[in-house]
């Protein structure tokens, strides 16, 4: 599967090739801030009204979805599926373990989606890292989920270069019903430049793992490139995308995603510039965010950060001021997904190795949310 794919991906070398030398050969203009725009943020339109713990002593989960009927089911890191029954709390056993998860450093069993079709189209999408030979990599399956039960794995795309960190792993459909992917750049930032890699990108495939017709770079998963590790998704009400990124030194990254457009890494980050390349619309200066999880809710984006322990608020005004939730209450914050209530589900991470885990630990919190 990989060779046929590898040999695809070469028809985008051209165009993304002469980027990157284009870039290399052109003095980088920069205008880094030493920290984020000291601007004040439009007035907000969605208020965090208060916050609620459902479910306590998760180990390292990573994403969630959504069932019909409110049912969550989410993913924690060493490689097992849970399931919260609201009224009725954390299911015992795990809907399903995969041995086969190599749990190391930053990787593991990692992005959630459900089809959109769900149950008519009865998958479950999952991104996990695995052991390749002497070498990380990770993969994009799919289950089908029935009854509780999650069984017949099907591999849509494998060989994503993995690592002890940088493996993205955030999977989400769009609304045009095809399967969007981040990857890292496993810790080889060459790689986020190379079309011939499915490293440090953003990929786009069908949900029974095929390319698109109509994707940037014919025959290739390709949909964006020049990206270190980006871990959020989200659309906007027009219909575009947006993606959160870890920068190297702090400048996390919002960025606007477009078909075929180059993001940058590793020539440049943050607020720096050059021709081909695209500055990211909002990013945090010598703050460090480590931005993760991603939501649009009512016109507004929020996102959620390790380091910065925080939930972020960024209202869309000319400015694309930054508001700051929650600061250090609940440590490490790893995924933001907007429940059919339309509140915020959130999930901590601080048994992944960076955090300081207190009783409890990890957890899955509702962010009840107020409209002006």
């Amino acid at each position: 599967m990989m060779s046929g794919r590898r040999a695809t991906l070469k028809n985008a070398a051209a165009v993304a090739t002469l980027t990157l030398i284009v870039a290399l050969a052109v003095t980088v203009l920069v205008r880094v801030t030493s920290s984020p725009p000291d601007t004040q943020p439009a007035e907000p339109t969605v208020l965090i009204s208060r916050t609620a713990v459902l479910a306590e002593n998760l180990e390292i989960p990573w994403a969630l979805d959504f069932l019909p009927g409110g049912d969550i089911i989410l993913t924690e890191r060493p490689g097992r599926i849970r399931l919260f029954i609201p009224g009725r709390g954390l299911a015992d056993e795990p809907l399903l373990t995969l041995p086969h998860v190599e749990h190391r450093g930053e990787g593991g069993l990692l992005g959630l989606a459900l089809h959109p079709s769900y149950p008519d189209s009865p998958y479950l999408y999952v991104y996990y890292t695995y052991r390749d030979n002497n070498a990380l990599a990770n993969r994009v399956v799919r289950f089908t989920l029935q009854d509780r039960q999650l069984t017949d794995e099907e591999v849509l795309l494998d060989g994503i270069p993995g690592a002890n960190v940088h493996n993205g792993g955030r999977i989400k459909f769009g609304p045009d019903g095809k399967l969007f992917i981040t990857t890292g750049d496993a810790r080889n930032p060459e790689l986020s430049q190379s079309p011939d890699s499915l490293g440090g990108k953003i990929l786009r495939i069908t949900a029974e793992g095929g390319i698109p017709d109509d994707n940037p770079f014919a025959g290739s998963p390709v949909y964006s490139l020049g990206h270190r590790n980006p871990q959020g998704l989200a659309w906007d009400d027009a219909g575009r995308l947006w993606s959160t990124e870890h920068g190297a030194a702090a400048r996390d990254e919002l960025n606007l995603i477009e078909p075929g457009l180059n993001y940058g890494w590793p020539v440049i980050e943050g607020d720096q510039t050059m021709r081909g390349m695209e500055t990211p619309v909002v990013q945090s200066g010598r703050e460090t965010w480590a931005p993760s999880g991603l939501a649009h809710v009512d016109g507004e984006f929020f996102f959620v950060g390790l380091r910065g322990q925080s939930l972020y608020q960024v209202v869309p005004d000319e400015d694309f001021g930054v508001i700051r939730h929650l600061q250090g209450e609940f440590g490490r914050l790893r995924e933001a997904v907007v429940g059919p209530d339309g509140n915020l589900y959130l999930l901590t991470s601080n048994r992944d190795g960076r955090g300081r885990p207190v009783d409890g630990d990890d957890r899955l919190i509702r962010v009840e949310l107020e409209r002006r």
